[in-house]
Protein backbone atom coordinates (compact mmCIF):
# COMPACT_ATOMS: atom_id res chain seq x y z
CA UNK A 1 0.00 0.00 0.00
CA UNK A 2 1.37 3.67 -0.93
CA UNK A 3 2.14 5.42 2.04
CA UNK A 4 1.36 9.83 0.67
CA UNK A 5 2.58 10.68 4.11
CA UNK A 6 5.94 9.36 3.19
CA UNK A 7 6.20 11.13 0.08
CA UNK A 8 4.81 13.97 1.72
CA UNK A 9 7.35 14.40 4.25
CA UNK A 10 9.89 14.20 1.49
CA UNK A 11 8.39 16.70 -0.29
CA UNK A 12 8.39 19.21 2.88
CA UNK A 13 12.16 18.37 3.74
CA UNK A 14 12.88 19.49 0.36
CA UNK A 15 10.85 22.47 0.75
CA UNK A 16 12.14 23.04 4.61
CA UNK A 17 16.38 22.68 2.71
CA UNK A 18 14.98 25.65 -0.22
CA UNK A 19 13.87 27.76 2.05
CA UNK A 20 16.69 27.49 5.02
CA UNK A 21 19.50 27.44 1.68
CA UNK A 22 17.47 31.09 1.20
CA UNK A 23 18.27 31.95 4.41
CA UNK A 24 21.76 31.14 4.70
CA UNK A 25 21.88 34.49 1.95
CA UNK A 26 21.23 36.71 5.05
CA UNK A 27 23.11 35.58 7.63
CA UNK A 28 26.32 36.84 8.36
CA UNK A 29 28.34 33.61 8.19
CA UNK A 30 27.06 32.62 4.99
CA UNK A 31 30.15 33.70 2.73
CA UNK A 32 31.92 31.24 5.04
CA UNK A 33 30.25 28.46 4.11
CA UNK A 34 30.06 29.69 -0.02
CA UNK A 35 27.11 31.14 -0.02
CA UNK A 36 25.85 34.96 -1.38
CA UNK A 37 25.64 36.95 1.29
CA UNK A 38 23.36 39.99 1.02
CA UNK A 39 24.39 43.49 1.68
CA UNK A 40 22.43 43.59 5.37
CA UNK A 41 21.26 40.43 6.94
CA UNK A 42 18.46 39.60 9.14
CA UNK A 43 19.41 38.55 12.16
CA UNK A 44 15.68 37.61 12.97
CA UNK A 45 15.94 34.86 10.62
CA UNK A 46 18.44 32.64 13.08
CA UNK A 47 15.47 31.47 15.11
CA UNK A 48 13.72 29.43 12.92
CA UNK A 49 17.00 28.33 11.38
CA UNK A 50 18.26 26.74 14.57
CA UNK A 51 15.06 25.08 15.41
CA UNK A 52 15.13 23.38 11.71
CA UNK A 53 18.62 23.17 11.95
CA UNK A 54 19.33 19.91 14.31
CA UNK A 55 16.39 17.61 12.05
CA UNK A 56 15.76 18.61 8.67
CA UNK A 57 18.50 16.68 7.18
CA UNK A 58 18.24 14.06 9.71
CA UNK A 59 14.84 13.73 8.48
CA UNK A 60 15.41 13.45 4.97
CA UNK A 61 17.55 10.39 6.02
CA UNK A 62 15.03 8.79 7.86
CA UNK A 63 12.52 9.44 4.81
CA UNK A 64 15.45 7.99 2.01
CA UNK A 65 15.10 5.09 4.55
CA UNK A 66 11.79 4.59 4.47
CA UNK A 67 11.61 4.82 0.39
CA UNK A 68 14.14 2.14 0.06
CA UNK A 69 11.47 0.03 2.12
CA UNK A 70 8.75 0.44 -0.54
CA UNK A 71 11.14 0.35 -3.76
CA UNK A 72 12.40 -3.32 -2.64
CA UNK A 73 9.10 -4.89 -2.56
CA UNK A 74 8.65 -5.72 -6.09
CA UNK A 75 12.41 -5.60 -7.36
CA UNK A 76 15.40 -8.18 -6.30
CA UNK A 77 18.55 -7.19 -5.39
CA UNK A 78 20.08 -6.50 -8.95
CA UNK A 79 16.85 -4.20 -9.97
CA UNK A 80 16.88 -2.16 -6.84
CA UNK A 81 20.91 -1.32 -7.29
CA UNK A 82 20.10 -0.44 -11.08
CA UNK A 83 17.14 1.32 -9.97
CA UNK A 84 18.92 3.31 -7.19
CA UNK A 85 22.12 3.80 -9.86
CA UNK A 86 19.50 5.54 -12.20
CA UNK A 87 17.64 7.40 -10.51
CA UNK A 88 20.33 8.43 -7.22
CA UNK A 89 24.18 7.64 -8.70
CA UNK A 90 23.22 9.04 -12.58
CA UNK A 91 22.00 12.66 -10.59
CA UNK A 92 24.70 13.01 -8.31
CA UNK A 93 27.48 12.32 -11.11
CA UNK A 94 26.21 14.96 -13.79
CA UNK A 95 25.32 17.62 -11.38
CA UNK A 96 28.90 17.49 -9.80
CA UNK A 97 30.22 17.85 -13.45
CA UNK A 98 27.36 20.05 -14.98
CA UNK A 99 25.46 21.75 -12.33
CA UNK A 100 27.28 22.69 -9.36
CA UNK A 101 30.18 24.06 -11.34
CA UNK A 102 27.00 26.61 -12.42
CA UNK A 103 26.21 28.01 -9.25
CA UNK A 104 30.25 28.31 -8.64
CA UNK A 105 30.64 30.30 -11.52
CA UNK A 106 28.15 33.05 -10.23
CA UNK A 107 29.12 32.81 -6.94
CA UNK A 108 32.90 33.64 -8.12
CA UNK A 109 31.40 36.75 -10.78
CA UNK A 110 29.46 38.11 -7.82
CA UNK A 111 32.51 38.37 -5.98
CA UNK A 112 34.51 39.71 -8.86
CA UNK A 113 36.63 36.32 -8.64
CA UNK A 114 38.35 34.66 -11.90
CA UNK A 115 35.94 32.83 -13.33
CA UNK A 116 37.13 28.80 -13.76
CA UNK A 117 35.21 25.69 -14.12
CA UNK A 118 35.65 23.84 -10.87
CA UNK A 119 33.91 20.35 -10.34
CA UNK A 120 32.66 19.84 -7.07
CA UNK A 121 29.68 18.05 -5.06
CA UNK A 122 28.31 20.79 -3.20
CA UNK A 123 25.29 20.11 -2.18
CA UNK A 124 24.69 16.88 -3.88
CA UNK A 125 26.63 15.54 -1.36
CA UNK A 126 23.63 13.92 0.23
CA UNK A 127 23.10 11.60 -2.81
CA UNK A 128 26.42 10.46 -2.64
CA UNK A 129 25.72 9.08 0.94
CA UNK A 130 21.93 7.76 0.30
CA UNK A 131 23.53 5.63 -2.83
CA UNK A 132 26.31 4.40 -0.27
CA UNK A 133 24.04 3.64 2.25
CA UNK A 134 21.71 1.19 -0.41
CA UNK A 135 25.10 -0.31 -1.10
CA UNK A 136 26.21 -1.04 2.64
CA UNK A 137 22.48 -2.45 3.46
CA UNK A 138 21.65 -3.84 0.82
CA UNK A 139 22.38 -7.38 2.34
CA UNK A 140 20.98 -6.71 5.60
CA UNK A 141 18.13 -5.06 4.04
CA UNK A 142 16.75 -8.04 1.12
CA UNK A 143 17.63 -9.96 4.75
CA UNK A 144 14.86 -8.76 6.46
CA UNK A 145 12.66 -8.49 3.85
CA UNK A 146 13.04 -12.24 2.84
CA UNK A 147 12.07 -13.23 6.27
CA UNK A 148 9.62 -10.50 7.43
CA UNK A 149 7.76 -13.27 9.11
CA UNK A 150 10.89 -14.47 10.91
CA UNK A 151 11.86 -14.14 14.90
CA UNK A 152 14.63 -11.16 13.99
CA UNK A 153 11.63 -9.00 12.20
CA UNK A 154 9.33 -9.83 14.49
CA UNK A 155 11.57 -8.69 17.46
CA UNK A 156 11.94 -5.77 15.59
CA UNK A 157 8.28 -5.30 15.31
CA UNK A 158 8.10 -5.65 19.24
CA UNK A 159 10.64 -3.33 20.04
CA UNK A 160 8.94 -0.57 18.06
CA UNK A 161 5.24 -1.06 19.10
CA UNK A 162 6.37 0.90 22.53
CA UNK A 163 8.02 4.59 23.04
CA UNK A 164 10.22 2.36 25.27
CA UNK A 165 11.52 1.23 21.63
CA UNK A 166 12.68 4.44 20.46
CA UNK A 167 14.90 4.73 23.56
CA UNK A 168 17.31 2.31 21.34
CA UNK A 169 17.06 4.92 18.89
CA UNK A 170 18.06 8.05 20.85
CA UNK A 171 20.82 5.44 21.96
CA UNK A 172 22.45 4.84 18.59
CA UNK A 173 22.97 8.70 18.07
CA UNK A 174 23.85 9.51 20.95
CA UNK A 175 27.07 7.24 21.11
CA UNK A 176 27.63 8.43 17.70
CA UNK A 177 27.80 12.12 18.53
CA UNK A 178 29.76 11.02 21.61
CA UNK A 179 32.19 8.74 19.49
CA UNK A 180 32.50 11.25 16.64
CA UNK A 181 32.17 14.41 18.42
CA UNK A 182 30.80 17.05 15.57
CA UNK A 183 31.89 20.77 15.92
CA UNK A 184 28.62 21.86 15.38
CA UNK A 185 26.28 18.84 15.61
CA UNK A 186 24.55 20.64 12.46
CA UNK A 187 27.86 20.01 10.32
CA UNK A 188 26.77 17.02 8.16
CA UNK A 189 27.68 17.93 5.04
CA UNK A 190 30.73 15.93 3.54
CA UNK A 191 31.85 14.78 7.68
CA UNK A 192 32.41 11.39 9.34
CA UNK A 193 29.35 12.68 11.49
CA UNK A 194 27.19 13.13 8.23
CA UNK A 195 27.82 10.11 6.93
CA UNK A 196 27.45 8.07 9.91
CA UNK A 197 24.31 9.77 11.26
CA UNK A 198 22.66 9.52 7.73
CA UNK A 199 23.34 5.66 8.10
CA UNK A 200 21.94 4.76 11.54
CA UNK A 201 19.10 7.33 10.22
CA UNK A 202 18.56 5.48 7.34
CA UNK A 203 18.74 1.92 8.66
CA UNK A 204 16.36 2.89 11.43
CA UNK A 205 13.46 4.52 8.57
CA UNK A 206 14.00 1.65 6.92
CA UNK A 207 13.01 -0.53 10.31
CA UNK A 208 10.15 1.90 11.32
CA UNK A 209 8.34 0.78 8.07
CA UNK A 210 8.90 -2.55 8.20
CA UNK A 211 7.70 -2.18 11.83
CA UNK A 212 4.11 -1.81 10.38
CA UNK A 213 0.91 -0.22 11.90
CA UNK A 214 1.58 -0.65 15.72
CA UNK A 215 4.83 1.75 15.47
CA UNK A 216 2.98 4.38 13.69
CA UNK A 217 -0.06 4.19 16.18
CA UNK A 218 3.12 4.09 18.84
CA UNK A 219 3.94 7.87 17.27
CA UNK A 220 0.57 9.37 16.58
CA UNK A 221 -0.07 8.18 20.52
CA UNK A 222 2.78 9.79 21.87
CA UNK A 223 2.96 12.82 19.46
CA UNK A 224 2.53 15.61 21.90
CA UNK A 225 5.21 14.33 24.38
CA UNK A 226 7.19 14.49 21.49
CA UNK A 227 6.25 17.91 20.94
CA UNK A 228 6.64 18.64 24.19
CA UNK A 229 10.23 17.51 24.71
CA UNK A 230 11.20 19.17 21.39
CA UNK A 231 10.11 22.28 22.04
CA UNK A 232 11.28 21.97 26.15
CA UNK A 233 14.83 21.21 24.74
CA UNK A 234 14.87 23.88 21.91
CA UNK A 235 13.94 27.05 24.53
CA UNK A 236 16.48 25.82 26.34
CA UNK A 237 19.29 25.30 23.93
CA UNK A 238 18.44 28.81 22.88
CA UNK A 239 18.10 30.74 26.27
CA UNK A 240 20.24 28.72 28.49
CA UNK A 241 22.91 26.61 26.92
CA UNK A 242 23.84 28.34 23.36
CA UNK A 243 26.82 27.21 22.14
CA UNK A 244 27.45 25.12 24.95
CA UNK A 245 24.73 22.98 24.44
CA UNK A 246 25.78 18.96 25.35
CA UNK A 247 25.47 16.91 22.35
CA UNK A 248 23.37 14.52 24.24
CA UNK A 249 20.55 17.08 24.63
CA UNK A 250 20.66 17.69 20.65
CA UNK A 251 20.52 14.45 20.05
CA UNK A 252 17.00 14.36 22.11
CA UNK A 253 15.64 17.18 20.74
CA UNK A 254 16.47 16.36 17.26
CA UNK A 255 15.27 12.55 17.52
CA UNK A 256 11.60 14.65 19.58
CA UNK A 257 11.15 17.02 16.19
CA UNK A 258 11.59 14.18 13.93
CA UNK A 259 8.95 11.59 16.01
CA UNK A 260 6.84 14.67 15.90
CA UNK A 261 6.85 15.17 11.89
CA UNK A 262 6.40 11.65 11.30
CA UNK A 263 3.50 11.36 13.84
CA UNK A 264 1.97 14.39 12.77
CA UNK A 265 2.68 13.09 9.30
CA UNK A 266 0.83 10.03 9.75
CA UNK A 267 -2.41 11.44 11.00
CA UNK A 268 -2.97 14.61 8.60
CA UNK A 269 -0.89 13.61 5.61
CA UNK A 270 -1.59 9.85 4.62
CA UNK A 271 -3.97 10.61 1.69
CA UNK A 272 -3.12 11.41 -2.60
CA UNK A 273 -3.99 14.64 -4.22
CA UNK A 274 -3.54 16.67 -7.41
CA UNK A 275 -0.37 18.64 -5.57
CA UNK A 276 1.05 15.62 -4.26
CA UNK A 277 0.94 14.13 -7.69
CA UNK A 278 2.64 17.29 -9.07
CA UNK A 279 5.22 18.18 -6.13
CA UNK A 280 6.60 14.08 -5.66
CA UNK A 281 8.25 13.47 -8.92
CA UNK A 282 9.54 17.39 -8.92
CA UNK A 283 11.64 16.63 -5.84
CA UNK A 284 14.58 15.43 -7.52
CA UNK A 285 14.86 18.48 -9.97
CA UNK A 286 14.31 20.93 -7.49
CA UNK A 287 17.06 19.88 -5.10
CA UNK A 288 19.76 19.67 -7.91
CA UNK A 289 18.55 23.14 -9.51
CA UNK A 290 17.86 24.91 -6.84
CA UNK A 291 21.18 26.40 -5.75
CA UNK A 292 21.94 27.42 -8.99
CA UNK A 293 18.52 29.66 -9.00
CA UNK A 294 19.31 30.91 -5.72
CA UNK A 295 22.66 32.23 -6.08
CA UNK A 296 21.33 33.79 -9.68
CA UNK A 297 18.01 34.92 -7.94
CA UNK A 298 20.87 36.54 -5.23
CA UNK A 299 22.90 38.36 -7.67
CA UNK A 300 19.57 39.50 -9.29
CA UNK A 301 17.89 40.32 -6.01
CA UNK A 302 20.37 41.56 -3.44
CA UNK A 303 21.94 45.15 -5.38
CA UNK A 304 18.09 46.30 -4.89
CA UNK A 305 17.44 49.12 -2.54
CA UNK A 306 14.47 47.47 -0.69
CA UNK A 307 14.05 46.50 3.00
CA UNK A 308 15.47 42.67 3.32
CA UNK A 309 12.35 40.88 4.39
CA UNK A 310 11.33 41.59 0.70
CA UNK A 311 15.02 40.37 -0.64
CA UNK A 312 13.80 36.71 1.19
CA UNK A 313 10.71 36.43 -0.16
CA UNK A 314 11.70 37.62 -3.49
CA UNK A 315 14.83 35.55 -3.88
CA UNK A 316 12.40 32.57 -2.28
CA UNK A 317 9.76 32.87 -5.30
CA UNK A 318 12.83 33.35 -7.23
CA UNK A 319 14.43 30.15 -6.56
CA UNK A 320 11.40 27.91 -6.50
CA UNK A 321 9.86 29.43 -9.99
CA UNK A 322 13.55 29.34 -11.60
CA UNK A 323 13.06 25.43 -10.02
CA UNK A 324 9.78 24.25 -10.75
CA UNK A 325 10.16 26.33 -14.51
CA UNK A 326 12.81 24.21 -15.40
CA UNK A 327 11.00 20.57 -13.80
CA UNK A 328 8.80 21.42 -16.47
CA UNK A 329 10.81 21.37 -19.39
CA UNK A 330 12.89 18.78 -17.59
CA UNK A 331 10.03 16.20 -17.12
CA UNK A 332 8.76 16.30 -21.25
CA UNK A 333 12.47 15.23 -22.09
CA UNK A 334 12.95 11.51 -22.01
CA UNK A 335 17.04 12.05 -21.57
CA UNK A 336 16.72 15.01 -19.08
CA UNK A 337 14.20 12.79 -17.20
CA UNK A 338 17.06 10.33 -16.64
CA UNK A 339 19.76 12.59 -15.48
CA UNK A 340 17.32 14.84 -13.24
CA UNK A 341 15.92 11.08 -11.03
CA UNK A 342 12.65 11.58 -12.45
CA UNK A 343 11.17 7.91 -13.20
CA UNK A 344 10.32 7.51 -16.82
Amino acid sequence: MRRYDIDWLRVIAIGLLLIYHVAIGFQLWGTMIGFIAAPKPWAGLWTPMSLLNVWRIPLLFFVSGMGVYFAMQQRNWKQLLTERTLRIWVPFVFGVFAIVPLHVLIWRHYYKMELRYQYDPGHLWFLANIFAYVLVLAPLLFYLKKNEAGKVVQLIKNIFSTPLGLLIVLAAFIAEVMIIKPIPYELYAMTWHGFALGLLAFLFGFCFVLSGSAFWQMLVKWRWMFVVVGAGLFTLRTYYFGMQTPPYLIVIESQAWIFTVLAFGHKYLNHNGKALQYLSPAVYPVYILHMLFLYLGSTLIFPLAIPVQFQFVLVLLFTLGGCLLSYEIIKRIKWLRVLFGIKN
